[in-house]
């Protein structure tokens, strides 16, 4: 039974690696080379003149040399020379059309081998044959798996052993170890290129990914941040509705008890929203999220600070005057009011532009344009161009980018990119709720006159938004 056994598990593997080999060499599917432009037609070019030179080197060879009839030389040198070219495309196919020629030609030409050509003829290889295999295994050898690469060289080899020490020959010069040689020599080479190939694209992908991911995460820092300082925005909302809630029974005489409850859900709700925002706020702001108070933080300093607002645009003016610049401040239109959102992301964005400023174009002149009018804010800075040498920045790349997404996030647009005349500019539109946006009494919403709008000067034509994030 051990032995019956044994016998079986073996028939097994010799049944599995036949049809492995059936499956990698008795194909016909089409393997291309990878699409390029010189790798589309220069190799195409190259293999077709060989073609052309094994046929015109092989017909005379095989006539003069070998004696044979003008249609036996023709048929081996046409097959041996469009295996070359099959294998362009169809490589499995074109090696064995190759094999075919050659142990057709072989066994053709043993019969003309004699005293007469002694030491004048390879056999069983040709030196026509012999390139024009190598050509194909090599072909071969650029598109396949190495497995597949690795049986066709070990077939080649088992076959020219065949024709040379089992059938054999008489009165000839031997080119069996030559051709197997340089056979191993060219698989090797076609392997290692096809696997530099497969890296370099591998590469690629990994490099593309790893640019979107950064990418993404760089996105989702940016937001984090200004979640982050929104926060305050809506906590000072929260508590001015707890207060108001709070202090509202005693503006009435005799509340009743049913307005008293109502408002007094109405501030403990306000207060558990506030607890909650907390909380959030502990998560975004901590490095580590299980220590939301930690006073080793890196903002811990700034947690409570207030967030700032366009009238801090004089002192962020200032500042950069100290660094170096020439900044010109331009406020147009009436200053009203402005959502607590809208103006930290105005001063946020007047801030990162001019950061930008600093970084990418040291001693340019700097111009800050803010627009007021009913239905909006623009946001206009730009500056000239450099004065001195700019110094490589190691900035993350997230200015444009949070620029962007506090824009966005009201609803409005914001464009960066050079200026045709030299150096930088960006514009930026907030839009603002006006009362004409608040419902009536009746519930109809009235629409602002777009006549009655103030002229708004070139803020308002933001230019087209460039892949460039330099300033």
């Amino acid at each position: 039974m051990t032995d019956t056994g044994s016998q079986h598990v073996i028939v097994r593997r010799v049944r599995a690696g036949l049809g492995v080999l059936r499956d990698d060499l008795c194909t016909l599917r089409v393997d291309p080379l990878p699409p390029s432009v010189w790798l589309r037609w220069l190799p195409h070019g190259v293999v077709c003149l060989a073609a052309l030179g094994i046929l015109l080197g092989g017909l005379p060879q095989l006539q003069d040399n070998g004696h044979l009839g003008f249609g036996a030389a023709f048929t081996i040198a046409v097959a041996q020379g469009g295996a070359t070219v099959l294998a362009l495309w169809r490589p499995v196919p074109g090696w064995w059309l190759s094999l075919a020629g050659t142990v057709a030609g072989a066994l053709l030409l043993r019969a003309e081998l004699g005293p007469g050509v002694e030491g004048r003829f390879s056999w069983p290889w040709t030196v026509a044959g012999i390139i024009a295999h190598l050509f194909v295994l090599l072909l071969l050898a650029l598109r396949v798996p190495t497995r597949v690469s690795a049986e066709a060289l070990a077939l080649t080899g088992l076959v020219t052993w065949l024709v040379q020490e089992v059938w054999g020959a008489s009165a000839h010069q031997s080119s069996s170890v030559l051709a197997v040689c340089l056979s191993a020599i060219v698989v090797v080479l076609g392997m290692a290129l096809r696997g530099r190939r497969e890296a370099r694209a591998e590469l690629g992908r990994q490099t593309t990914l790893t640019a979107e991911e950064r990418a993404r995460r760089t996105l989702l820092e940016e937001r984090s941040r200004i979640a982050r300082e929104l926060h305050d925005v809506v906590a000072h909302h929260m508590s001015v509705i707890s207060i108001q809630a709070q202090v509202a029974p005693h503006l009435v005489k005799d509340p009743p008890e049913e307005l008293k409850e109502n408002l007094a859900g109405i501030r403990q709700n306000a207060l558990e929203a506030l607890g909650e925002l907390r909380r959030v706020l502990g998560v975004l702001r901590a490095e580590h999220p299980d220590r939301p108070d930690d006073p080793d933080a890196p903002d811990g300093g700034a947690l409570h600070a207030p967030q700032p607002t366009l009238d801090r645009i004089d002192a962020l003016v200032e500042n950069t005057r100290a660094a170096g610049l020439t900044v010109n401040v331009q406020v147009k239109g009436e200053r009203r009011p402005l959502p607590p959102g809208v103006e930290l992301s105005a001063y946020r964005i007047v801030q990162e532009a001019l950061s930008n400023v600093l970084r990418h174009a040291p001693g340019a002149t700097v111009t800050v344009g803010l627009v007021h009018h009913r239905s909006g804010l623009d946001v206009k800075v730009v500056n000239s161009r450099p004065k001195r040498r700019v110094p490589p920045s190691p900035g993350a790349g997230h200015g444009l980018l949070g620029m962007r997404e506090r824009a966005m996030m009201l609803g409005g647009s914001l464009a960066a990119g050079p200026r045709s005349g030299g150096g930088y500019e960006v514009v930026a539109y907030i839009p603002v709720p006006t009362p004409a946006d608040v419902p009536d009494g009746d519930g109809t919403v009235r629409t602002p006159d777009p006549a009655s709008e103030p002229a708004v000067g070139p803020t308002t034509r933001p230019p087209t938004d460039p892949k460039d994030d330099t300033a």
